[in-house]
């Protein structure tokens, strides 16, 4: 078997809360790696950012809002075939803009409990029971 290591990819998402307690996902869109699974939105950290600074600058860039608040939920890592990806968690309740797709990605609302059934991607899984019990 060959040693070659596979890159590790470290990534935030944030978890908007709307007002009325729901949370925002995104669709991976045709094209990208595992397009059509659903996620938290976010994106990969520059070098030299830090996570808060890169959770701000992507959500700015993908959905159009301005990051209000936002509280660190967890991180977890997850290897795929061709890559590992770190994956930081952060509750984000207050925002300024409404959502919209800017990244060609299909955006819904969904209620906590149906997060599990959403097709949430496998990195994302293991993030939804530690961001349940935050917001019980």
């Amino acid at each position: 078997m060959s040693g070659a290591l596979k890159p590790t990819i470290h990534v935030v998402a944030g978890a908007l809360l709307s007002h009325d307690g729901r949370i925002l996902i995104a669709q991976r869109p045709p094209g990208k790696h595992l397009a059509g699974g659903w996620e938290f939105p976010g994106g990969k950290l520059a070098q030299g950012e830090t996570a808060l600074a890169a959770l701000k600058r992507e959500l700015h860039e993908e959905l159009g809002v301005i990051v209000g608040d936002a509280r660190f939920v967890a991180s977890c890592c997850h290897d795929y075939d061709d890559r590992s990806v770190m994956l930081e968690l952060w509750l984000v309740p207050y925002f300024t803009g409404q959502p919209q797709s800017l990244d060609g990605q299909a955006l819904r609302w969904v209620n906590a409990d149906q997060l599990q059934t959403a097709g949430m991607l496998p990195a994302d899984q293991p993030l939804i029971e530690v961001l349940l019990r935050k917001l019980a």
